[in-house]
């Protein structure tokens, strides 16, 4: 009796793995199936891939292209405004030159010297002014410290009292500023 209950266990144990195989087997196709796409899909996805990739070299040789012409375009209006940026300037000092010109006109005719000096202070003054209002602006100098950011030592002399020592005693030439920046270091003697 032993014997056949063991026969009988050992059958109900091989019926019950073997339609675990089977099903396992019956499985397995299914998931190779899905895990491994047809050749067709995959061609399919690899030619998606290829437009993907063309769609991407096309934007980028846009852009590229885009930028090109940025760089082209930006290069020529800064040529533009170097050229034409004292245009302005040159328009406000326009007058004056014509002013100069009448001046040597009346001064072929004239023998009156205080005319002409009167005339020819005129004319500074409205170039001076001018210049101004276009932010050239002069710089003081003389009796101020001497500073090697804002003067140009030519020489040195004796100063001419204990407080000058060190100092601008005179201005050979004026330095000036535009709107903030020396354009022209003021050239001065020192005293020492």
């Amino acid at each position: 009796m032993k014997k056949i209950k063991h026969i009988f266990k050992k059958m109900n144990t091989e019926e019950n793995e073997k339609p675990k195989e089977e099903a396992t087997t019956s499985e397995e196709p299914k998931v190779e199936e899905t895990a491994q796409p047809p050749v067709d899909e995959k061609e399919k996805e690899i030619a998606e891939l290829k437009i993907k990739i063309a769609e991407q070299n096309d934007k980028f040789l846009r852009l590229y292209s885009e930028f090109d012409n940025f760089k082209r375009r930006t290069a020529k209006e800064k040529l533009e405004l170097i050229q034409s940026g004292g245009e302005d300037i040159f328009k406000s000092i326009l007058p004056i030159l014509d002013d100069f010109e009448r001046a040597i006109k009346s001064n072929a005719a004239t023998t009156d010297i205080t005319a002409v000096n009167d005339g020819v202070s005129l004319i500074y003054n409205k170039l001076k002014s001018t210049l101004t209002n276009r932010g050239l602006e002069e710089m003081k100098s003389h009796g101020e410290v001497f500073n090697a950011d804002i003067h140009e030592a030519i020489t040195n002399l004796p100063a001419p009292s204990e407080e000058m020592k060190g100092k601008v005693i005179e201005e050979m030439e004026k330095g000036y500023s535009l709107n903030g920046k020396i354009i022209r270091f003021a050239k001065v003697v020192i005293g020492n």
